[in-house]
């Protein structure tokens, strides 16, 4: 083989490999933009699903913060707003989380103008290798479901402490007064007088305790209006001739409301005895009844000292009392109203108020009536004073 055909093998042999480098280069390089666009971060399909049926909030976020997919509560919650997280905190956390793939939970406040402040506990968690998992729970509820607890507690606490003092005081009193019998009589009287205000908030604190969970009766029948009205009339009567108040009904005769008896009186009876609690000595109370688009409409009216416009919104919170310095010579405990209140969500019916300062009040619960199944006639007798709006 002479020269020149050994250089034209070794020219073509170059050309060759120069050739299969360059193919083998545009080869490397679709290659390499193939495996690029598959690691592409995705959410899988079946955690897509598992978030649209969570009733908690949900986001995924991928490492350049993008929320990828967020559930509907995530989103009504304020936490994501396109594919952006407005929670710093929660941001943060995400970030801890992505750097050593730890799972972490905590508990944020979140914020936002105009809206409440809403508690929150975070669970997060590395979901792959490049995504990350949160989930948030809102427990504003149950925060303030705990503060109404703790001040129940605390003012039951204070509220049971005056009148075991007073019962202390007194027995010291009486020991001390043994040799005078009229002294003894007296601090008696008032040893009374005590323990029956410490009966009351007793019976008051349980049926009340049995009442704010706010949840449907278990065995609802049918409850005589007249009945209910009649005890619970029969059942102040003493404390109303004390101060020679007359308690009046004016009853559309036959109602029945559906429900449970023993939770119907003594909502009833707390009405009644508020009334006369706060009416001026001579006056009267009247109890009237209608019904009306299916309910039963029990209204107390008094001629009492009336609540302030700024203050109806807090009477039915527990132990709140309009008028705090009559309540000792009043013997109210501050929860009764309370347990009209829960009595009233317990059936499905509500309480409402109308009331001047110095004028009176009108207290009207209304209850779910109950319709028998034969044809009643109902008897409307003419109230002794007339209604007010």
């Amino acid at each position: 083989m002479d020269s020149t055909t050994q250089a034209f093998l070794a020219a073509l042999l170059g050309a060759v490999v120069a050739a299969s480098a360059v193919i083998a280069w545009h080869v490397s390089e679709s290659q390499q933009r193939h495996v690029t666009m598959v690691e592409e971060p995705v959410v899988p399909p079946e955690v897509a699903t598992v978030l649209s049926v969570l009733r908690s909030s949900a986001v995924v976020v991928d490492d350049d913060d993008t929320v990828l997919k967020a559930s509907a509560p995530a989103y009504a919650l304020g936490l994501v707003r396109g594919t952006a997280l407005l929670s710093a905190e929660l941001a943060d956390l995400v970030h801890q989380v992505r750097r050593d793939g730890q799972i972490r939970e905590t508990e944020l406040v979140m914020t936002r103008p105009g809206v409440p402040p809403r508690h929150v506990t975070a669970r997060v968690a590395p979901l792959g290798s490049r995504l990350v998992l949160a989930l948030v729970e809102d427990r504003t509820r149950e925060r303030r479901v705990e503060a109404v607890r703790r001040d129940f507690v605390a003012n039951v606490s204070h509220e049971l402490k005056t009148p075991v003092g007073a019962i202390r005081l007194l027995a010291d009193a009486v020991a001390d007064a043994a040799e005078d019998p009229d002294a003894v009589r007296r601090f008696a009287g008032r040893m009374l007088t005590e323990s029956d205000r410490l009966t009351q908030l007793v019976l008051q604190i349980i049926e009340l305790s049995r009442l704010q969970g706010d949840e449907p009766l278990e065995a609802p029948e049918a409850v005589d209006v007249d009945a209910v009205i009649a005890t619970a009339v029969d059942t102040s009567a003493i404390d109303a001739g004390k101060k020679d108040i007359t308690v009046r009904t004016g009853n559309t005769h036959g109602l029945q409301v559906f429900g449970n008896e023993e939770q119907v009186l003594a909502a009833v009876a707390n009405l009644i005895s508020n009334a006369i609690a706060y009416s001026d000595p001579g006056s009267s109370v009247s109890v009237t009844t209608k019904a009306e688009h299916g309910s039963v409409e029990i209204s107390v009216v008094d001629q009492g000292i009336g609540i302030p416009q700024d203050e109806i919104d807090r009477i039915f919170e527990r132990f709140y009392r309009v008028d705090p310095a009559r309540h000792r010579s009043t013997g109210g405990t501050g929860l009764g109203l309370s347990i009209v209140k829960h009595v009233a969500a317990t059936h499905g019916g509500e309480v409402r108020v109308w009331s001047v300062e110095g004028q009176g009040s009108t207290f009207t619960l209304t209850l779910p009536q109950h319709l028998p199944s034969r044809s009643t006639p109902l008897v409307s007798t003419a109230s002794t004073k007339e209604d007010r709006p």
